[in-house]
């Protein structure tokens, strides 16, 4: 029989560690081959879908601006419309705005002075009479002046 020396049982147990270490070490790198192949075809399938997706967003953002320059024409157009109806009513009042306040104020003096005719004939005196005031008649509780006490 042979007899194993010290150095022997330690190169056998070096050797039993070395191939439980390549033995680990083949799992874990065909684990990783397997993992890489899953992330190629995941990044392969997300590359298909992604082309598409984008091209479909592109066109929405080229959608998009068209109709922005669209809404940026209608602004504009509103703007020069609202300028020319704002330059129309200044026109307007300075062409008819002097005349017809004079017309209603002499239409209105007529009616006041045929108006207290009328009243001192037919009503009592002390008939509170009514306010008018462009557009609105005010009761006369409205139009005095209070007394201070």
């Amino acid at each position: 029989m042979h007899t194993v020396s010290g150095g022997e049982v330690a190169g056998i147990l070096v050797a039993v560690f070395w191939a439980i270490l390549v033995s680990f070490l083949a799992v874990a790198l065909a684990r990783l081959a397997q993992t890489l192949r899953t992330t190629t075809k995941l990044v392969a399938d997300v590359t298909d879908q992604a082309v598409p997706l984008l091209a479909d967003a592109s066109a929405a953002v080229r959608s998009a601006q068209t109709q922005i320059d669209r809404v940026d024409a209608i602004a504009s157009d509103v703007q020069e419309v609202t300028s020319n109806a704002s330059a129309l009513s200044t026109t307007v009042a300075s062409t008819f705005g002097g005349p017809l306040v004079k017309v209603a104020a002499f239409g209105y003096g007529v009616r006041r002075a045929l108006g207290g005719r009328k009243e001192d004939m037919s009503a009592p005196a002390d008939q509170a009479r009514r306010t008018v005031i462009v557009g609105r008649t005010l009761p006369a509780a409205r139009r005095t002046k209070r007394k201070k006490g």
